[in-house]
C-alpha cells in the first residue's frame, strides 16, 4: 500500500499532482490546436454504404452536417464473436459512446461502419443497446482509409458536396474517444468555443452556453437566458477559487 497520511498531507500531495495534470491538459489543448491546422485531403472516390434508408454515399453519412467521424468496427464473418457479437475491443468502444445529441449540436455526426450485412448490424445494435448510426459497406473504403486490418476513426469535413479527410487515429488513440469532448477535439472545427486556439474565421461560441439537455436542442436557437446566468455565476465562482481546476 502507498503511504497513509493526514488530510493536510494528502491535500498537499494532491496539489502537486494537480500542477502536473494542468500541464498535461494544456499540452492536450495545444495538440488539438495543431490538429485543427492540419492539411486536408480531398476525397475524390465514391463509396457506397447501406443503412436503414437503403443505399447511401459517404456524403449521405454527414446527414447534412459539416463534420463526420467514421469508426470502422469489426463485425463480420471471421471476426471472433461472429455472428452473436462484434470484436470485443470494438464492442467495448461502442459502450463508451456518449449521447450523440451533444455532438450533433456542434454540426458533427459519428457513424460506425462494418462489413456485416445490415440486418446483422441492426440485430446486434438492438441486443447491445447501441444507438449510433451504423452502416454496412463493401468495396475499398476500409483499405483506402487504413482500417482494413485494424480499427480506427477517420474524420471528414464537408464543404458543399466536396468531402475532405482531415484526421485519422487508431490503436491507443481510439481509447481516449467516447465523450463529446474527445470526439470534438479530433475534428477540424474543434469544440467551437471562444477559449480555443483556432484559425481565424472558425465558428466559436461562448464557453458552456451551447450546452443543453439531450432532448432540448433546437437548431439555431439562442442560448437559454437562465442557463447563461447560471453558468456565468458558476464560472466566476470557479475561477475565483483558483484551485481544484484541471484547466
Amino acid at each position: 500500500m502507498p503511504p497513509i497520511v493526514s488530510p493536510d498531507e494528502w491535500t498537499s500531495a494532491w496539489g502537486e499532482m494537480l500542477v502536473k495534470e494542468k500541464v498535461s491538459t494544456r499540452a492536450r489543448d495545444a495538440l488539438a490546436a495543431e490538429r485543427r491546422r492540419m492539411p486536408w485531403m480531398a476525397v475524390e472516390k465514391d463509396y457506397a454504404f447501406e443503412g436503414p434508408q437503403g443505399k447511401v454515399s459517404l456524403l449521405d453519412l454527414f446527414e447534412g452536417r459539416r463534420q463526420l467521424i467514421v469508426y470502422r468496427a469489426f463485425f463480420e464473418p471471421g471476426v471472433h464473436g461472429w455472428p452473436d457479437h462484434a470484436c470485443r475491443g470494438c464492442s467495448l468502444g461502442a459502450d463508451q459512446v456518449s449521447n450523440l445529441a451533444h455532438l450533433n449540436a456542434r454540426d458533427t455526426i459519428l457513424a460506425y461502419a462494418s462489413r456485416a450485412p445490415l440486418a446483422d448490424i441492426e440485430r446486434l445494435k438492438a441486443r447491445m443497446g447501441w444507438e449510433m448510426p451504423w452502416y454496412s459497406f463493401e468495396g475499398s473504403f476500409d483499405i483506402d482509409f487504413g482500417v482494413d486490418q485494424w480499427h480506427g476513426h477517420n474524420v471528414f469535413f464537408r464543404d458543399g458536396n466536396q468531402i475532405f479527410r482531415t484526421y485519422f487515429t487508431n490503436n491507443r488513440g481510439d481509447e481516449a474517444l467516447g465523450t463529446t469532448w474527445s470526439y470534438l477535439d479530433i475534428t477540424p472545427l474543434g469544440r467551437q468555443e471562444v477559449w480555443e486556439d483556432s484559425p481565424e474565421g472558425y465558428p466559436q461560441t461562448q464557453t458552456y452556453k451551447w450546452w443543453n439537455w439531450n432532448d432540448n436542442y433546437e437548431a439555431g436557437a439562442a442560448p437559454d437566458a437562465k442557463w447563461v446566468e447560471v453558468s456565468d455565476v458558476g464560472e466566476a465562482a470557479f475561477r475565483n477559487q483558483n484551485k481544484g481546476s484541471h484547466e
